[in-house]
């Protein structure tokens, strides 16, 4: 390990930054001075500029990407360098808005029923059940789970932040049985080797397989959106929406920051736009 990649993985510690953003900045500086064959720190303001455009114009990858990349080499040059670069501030990657994939209830329950090894159809519905992201319904534990208030407490999610979230019943009852099947003392979702329950595993079972697992089902399924494990996520926030769950609920309980985050789903519920369409006829028939 060279001394800059380890200066600043020390810089990203201290300034308390999550472990799978730090993954993805030194990933992307990793790419650059594989690009260029040499350190950053002996790049050129023009190396830069011509970096980016190869990223947008001969990899054309992601704004999504070309924004890590971004967010990255200013935490290098600024953070862990000291060096100021105007050519950082004036690069500003597109960024597209656009509506995530929902699933319908129907296509959930379909999903989930379909999943065929009970520990990923355990994980993957409650997943689905409490809105979690990926990697807090695979490293939830035992100390997590309030069954007598009926909650989840998630702890250090997205931006290190706890919040607690609803534990219907079906999905207690559902982590329960499952937890009958190993004993764990401590993960709900212990590591695997193989297709079997390692029920003295130190760490819990690897995100990796659910989302085969989920690809593969979906594959069979039949449905043709292009879903992820967080498309689940996404459904949940919706169905809830139109269920009559008070928006700000739902903002807590999805650990958003902002409001603004969590009223994209407004412009995903059926029973909104169902609402909202004899409104407009109304409106627009007394016009014309």
């Amino acid at each position: 390990m060279t001394p800059l990649r380890q200066r600043m993985i020390a810089d990203m510690q201290l300034r308390g930054l999550a472990d799978r953003t730090q993954e993805s900045y030194l990933s992307a500086v990793h790419h650059l001075a594989l690009h260029y064959r040499k350190s950053p720190d002996q790049l050129t303001d023009e190396e830069l500029r011509q970096y980016f455009l190869y990223l947008r114009n001969v990899k054309r990858v992601a704004p999504s990407t070309a924004h890590v990349a971004l967010n990255a080499l200013r935490f290098l040059y600024a953070h862990t360098l000291h060096r100021p670069w105007p050519m950082l501030d004036f690069i500003r990657p597109p960024r597209p808005t656009k509506l995530p994939v929902v699933l319908s209830r129907g296509e959930v329950r379909h999903l989930l029923h379909a999943i065929r090894m009970p520990q990923y159809r355990a994980c993957i519905s409650l997943i689905y059940a409490c809105g979690l992201r990926l990697l807090e319904g695979v490293r939830l534990t035992i100390p997590q789970i309030d069954s007598a208030r009926h909650l989840l407490h998630i702890q250090a999610g997205k931006g290190g932040k706890d919040r607690y979230v609803p534990l219907p019943d079906s999905a207690l009852t559902l982590l329960r049985q499952y937890w009958l099947t190993h004993r764990h003392p401590v993960f709900l979702f212990p590591a695997l080797r193989g297709d079997a329950i390692l029920a003295a595993a130190t760490h819990p079972m690897d995100e990796s397989g659910v989302q085969r697992a989920f690809r593969v089902t979906l594959r069979a399924s039949g449905i043709q959106k292009p879903a992820s494990i967080h498309t689940l996520r996404h459904s949940w926030a919706t169905h809830l929406l139109e269920a009559g769950v008070n928006l700000r609920l739902i903002q807590a309980w999805l650990g958003h920051s902002s409001p603004q985050t969590t009223t994209i789903y407004t412009h995903l519920t059926e029973r909104a736009e169902a609402a909202a369409t004899p409104v407009i006829t109304q409106l627009i028939d007394a016009v014309l």
